[in-house]
């Protein structure tokens, strides 16, 4: 190592294990002496590097062993905690602290929210969190790639651009403006911009005095300028190395070279695009920035753990060559073209590929030592594939963390922002009150038992907002739930006391975003206790809400708490929680940043998908692409290029398995450009088919035995000895139905929050024309009056408000005329929402008037009103629809009190258009029973006798209750799912 002709570089192909390998080399060289290794420092990407390094030397010192310094400078973060070796605490100008990456975003959001609102376009406080947020990776890449602010004023093709760009580029002008002076009061510095200077400041102290022991600098791909110079610095030192990851040494030198960065045509002063989708463009932009050349990097000698083989190294070279020079595919041998050990597995769902993987998972187990690990940029397919693996009692951990936001600590605080902005409308009030969090432990199960009270209650439309307005619905709603609404009354006390804080401060507006975190958190500590903030995510998002709340004052200075919800959630999608290690010791789920230097014995690629794995490219919001191209920023490709070397990577592990869905949640899914070259080259990959199969056999059945159509035969005594004229037509075309709700109880629900539904219209227009019957004796001044009461109500839906008023105005109108004209000829109304009952066929046949008329000749008129079309005299002529008839028997055998008589007349009075206008007087019957309808005087007789037809059948028979037995006068579909329909519909040839 003493004899140097010039900088110290190597590679380890991708087709070895790295991490083992360095370490490995490392021993060879230094570990002759156990002090001279401690002495060293091993310079990587990542803190996960540092780990995996260390797992690597554990295995290869096979015993005791002293390790090197390792130091991670790869990530912006990283340089925070790398200690002395890059920050020194004797430095006598030392650099000023980074600001914290919280307090950067708030104080940005101010500055964006500020700059829109002079320019005429504002935004809420969430919109200017997020343009932060991209605002402060696009600053930290002008500071990565050191490319001046003040070169955006001297570029000549703003004009070019479209009014968009235009405004974006002069709102980021000003924001970079003020930016400096706001760290110069904090008195700090950007986070990139300080890993910057230290790293500046380390080559510089390096290249003066070198260190006593060896330098490595070890699978580092970034390629930011002051790390190029660092790394060049550490191949230049006496005993300093630079060992690259998969470096294509062998790799045609045209190709290599057509990757660019190019130079500027002399002509044109253009440049010609790079091929940053390249997985080896982001080490050629670091050999050129490190001023070598590619010729003077080795192959480093030393291996051990999982090699692959050269030959599958060179296929997936050539596999992922630049588009112009994939012609060479057709005149490769066979061997340059041959990726043995590769496997290929394409499911047909998502979830069908988490299945596979968990399986091959499984199967890795059974050899004994063998590792696996799935890398992916999914992270669902990742949480699926632990979800599946836990049912086998197998603890994976993955190392990319999830999200707070999804995690249930995060959840509830969203939940609660939504809740409390929303003034607890039904569906995000239950949302809050049901989320698992609440109550957790022994009070929960009581606590449960009151939100399903109130969630009973609060089917239907939306009652009148906040926590008073559900107070006053729970003792004052619809009569018909009064039962329910008492129960959840008794506990809603306990409940809205939780809230009236959070729901008080929430009602003001606008206000100072501490204050809003401030509520929440105390809100959130009294529906939850401590169990909101125990454990990773507890104390993550603990963490949070205490940095939001000393930072606040820095961020927009008022926030309306609409947007805190978003809010919350655009910071929290930034925090990734990692849970603690203690998953299984051969098992691992990686990101792709993760996954970096990783090996396993299997590697499995899953989720290779366009859009996945490479991912779509985010658009950066202030700055056009060809600003960024100008500026000498990366463009948007450059991830792909980061995602295929990482897939080249992961490629050169001994077994590998890559696997895709055909669609994805939404649609049928492409393939990714990695697949279909890699197929393409090869010439077709073999398929794990046995896997499939496994996958599809696990949760597939032997046989099919559908279900049969449901009948059930009830004993007597347990079948309904009451019925009401509206359930006649239920039980003979659709008698499982009525079994359903009368013998099971199964009443259907209404959604929460529910906009008003037909039945819902009818129920509110029956009520207007009782109250104007009973009350108002139908006099035809009040009317109207009553129909604008209910509309002004504040419980009315909006909906209903809006769109509904015209027509039912006109409806009443038209109910007020008609019953002027009717009034002039001699009938007179008798009564009106009144129910009646008779005994016949050994049942109780029970019905509700709507209004029965006393008629000018001394008949009874039955009238029934619809907000909706008239039944149809073919439904009457086959036996359903009778219960105008059925309501004409009770009055006629004497079920009305005070009412006798013969009915002579069966109305239907309709609100629904009818010509140019609303409303319209139709009848099922005819006098003389023209028009192919029952004469008029047949009508009970004909109700009474289908009526005890049924009843002998069904409830005093032993007829069983068969489903959809009349389908086409079965048109509701409450309790298709419970009596399986779509399983034997269609298929019964009963």
């Amino acid at each position: 190592m003493a004899d140097r002709a010039g900088p110290q570089l190597f590679t380890i192909p991708a087709h070895r294990a790295f991490a083992d390998a360095l370490a490995a080399g490392l021993i060879r060289r230094f570990g002759r002496d156990p002090m001279l290794l401690a002495r060293g420092i091993v310079l990587l990407p990542n803190n996960r590097a540092k780990r995996t390094i260390t797992d690597a030397f554990v295995r290869a010192s096979g015993g005791g062993l002293l390790l090197p310094r390792l130091v991670a400078i790869g990530d912006a973060e990283a340089s925070e905690a790398a200690g002395a070796a890059i920050d020194p605490a004797d430095d006598d100008a030392p650099v000023p602290p980074a600001i914290a990456p919280l307090t950067r975003q708030l104080i940005l959001a101010r500055l964006v929210s500020e700059e829109r609102a002079r320019a005429g376009a504002p935004i809420d406080a969430a919109e200017a969190v997020r343009l932060a947020g991209e605002l402060a990776r696009t600053l930290d890449q002008m500071l990565v790639e050191e490319a001046s602010p003040r070169a955006l004023r001297n570029l000549e093709i703003a004009s070019e651009l479209s009014n968009h760009w235009q405004r974006a580029l002069a709102s980021f002008e000003v924001v970079l403006d003020r930016w400096p002076q706001e760290l110069a009061r904090i008195g700090a510095i950007d986070l990139a911009d300080r890993r910057a200077q230290l790293l500046e400041r380390l080559g510089k102290r390096w290249h003066a005095s070198p260190p006593p022991g060896f330098v490595c600098a070890a699978g580092i791909t970034t390629a930011a300028p002051a790390i190029a110079r660092l790394l060049r610095v550490v191949s230049d030192l006496p005993q300093g190395m630079v060992v690259f990851p998969g470096l294509a040494t062998e790799m045609d030198e045209a190709e290599w070279q057509a990757l660019g960065p190019h130079a500027r045509d002399p002509a044109t002063g253009q440049r010609r695009r790079s091929i940053e989708a390249h997985p080896q463009f982001q080490l050629k932009l670091l050999l050129d920035r490190m001023g070598v050349n590619r010729t003077e990097v080795l192959t480093w000698r030393e291996g051990g753990g999982h090699d692959a083989g050269a030959v599958r190294g060179r296929a997936v070279a050539n596999a992922l060559a630049p588009a112009e020079f994939t012609g060479k595919w057709t005149s490769l041998p066979a061997e340059a073209r041959r990726l043995s050990g590769v496997r290929v597995s394409e499911l047909v769902t998502p979830a069908a590929e988490a299945q596979a993987i968990a399986l091959a998972l499984r199967e890795a187990l059974e050899t004994p030592g063998k590792t696996a690990a799935l890398v992916t940029p999914d992270r669902a397919l990742a949480r699926r594939v632990a979800a599946h693996c836990a049912r086998w009692g197998i603890a994976i951990d993955d190392s990319a963390g999830r999200p707070l936001s999804i995690l249930p600590s995060g959840t509830l605080l969203t939940v609660l922002a939504e809740a409390a902005a929303q003034d607890f409308a039904p569906l995000a009030l239950l949302a809050l009150l049901k989320h698992p969090l609440v109550r957790f432990g022994e009070a929960r199960l009581a606590w449960l038992e009151g939100v399903r009270a109130l969630d009973l209650a609060l089917r239907g439309p939306r009652p009148v907002t906040g926590l008073d307005g559900i107070t006053a619905h729970l003792h004052d709603g619809d009569k018909r739930t009064a039962h329910i609404r008492r129960a959840a009354a008794a506990w809603w006390p306990e409940a809205a006391a939780l809230l009236a804080p959070i729901a008080e401060v929430f009602g003001k507006g606008a206000q100072p975003l501490d204050r809003l975190m401030a509520m929440l958190r105390e809100t959130a500590q009294a529906l939850c206790g401590d169990a909101m903030w125990s454990g990773v995510a507890g104390r993550a998002a603990a963490q949070l809400l205490a940095d939001i709340e000393e930072q606040a004052g820095a961020g927009p200075a008022l926030v309306d708490p609409q947007s805190l919800a978003p809010l919350l959630r655009t910071l929290m999608d930034d925090v990734a929680v990692r849970p603690p290690q203690g998953g299984h010791p051969r098992l691992a789920i990686y990101g792709l940043i993760e996954a970096r230097l990783q090996t396993a014995d299997l590697m499995i690629l899953g989720g290779l998908n366009e859009g996945v794995w490479p991912g779509q490219p985010a658009p950066d919001p202030w700055l056009a692409p060809r600003i960024r191209t100008e500026l000498g920023l990366p463009g948007l490709d450059r991830r792909i290029g980061l995602s295929a070397h990482d897939l080249a990577a992961a490629l050169g592990a001994p077994d590998v398995l890559i696997t895709r869905s055909r669609r994805d949640a939404k649609s049928p899914a492409i393939p990714s450009r990695f697949w279909l070259r890699l197929e393409a080259m090869s010439g077709g990959l073999p398929r794990a088919r046995d896997l499939e199969g496994w996958a599809t056999a696990l949760d597939t059945p032997a046989t099919h035995d559908p279900a049969d159509r449901p009948a059930p035969a009830v004993p007597a005594d347990l079948r309904p000895k009451r019925i009401s004229v509206t359930e006649v037509d239920r039980l003979k075309a659709d008698p499982y139905a009525f079994y359903a709700r009368r013998v099971l109880g199964l009443e259907t629900l209404d959604p929460v929050d529910a906009d008003p539904s037909a039945a819902w219209r009818g129920t509110a227009v029956h009520s207007i024309l009782e109250a104007w019957a009973k009350e108002d004796r139908c006099a035809p001044d009040k009317l109207h009056a009553r129909a604008m009461a209910m509309l002004r109500d504040a419980r009315t839906h909006p909906m209903m408000r809006a769109l509904w008023q015209p027509r039912l105005i006109e409806a009443i109108d038209w109910i007020v005329a008609e019953m002027d004209k009717q009034a002039e000829s001699g009938r007179q109304v008798l009564i009106a929402e009144e129910t009646g009952k008779i005994m016949i066929a050994g049942v109780e046949l029970r019905g509700t008037a709507d209004r029965i008329d006393r008629l000018a000749e001394g008949g009874l008129g039955i009238v029934d009103y619809k907000t909706g079309k008239a039944p149809s005299a073919a439904a009457v002529r086959a036996g359903y629809s009778l219960q105008l008839g059925l309501l004409g028997l009770i009055a006629e055998r004497g079920g009305f009190d005070k009412i006798t008589g013969t009915a002579g007349e069966f109305e239907y009075w309709s609100m629904a258009r009818s010509g140019n206008g609303f409303g319209k007087v139709s009848t099922p019957v005819d006098p003389e029973g023209k028009r192919d309808r029952i004469v008029t005087a047949d009508f009970t007789k004909i109700a009474a006798h289908n009526f005890i037809e049924a009843v002998a059948t069904w409830l005093t028979g032993d007829e069983p209750f068969t489903a959809k037995l009349v389908p086409e006068y079965a048109p509701y579909a409450d309790y298709d799912q419970l009596m399986r329909r779509d399983e034997w519909y269609g298929r019964d040839a009963r």
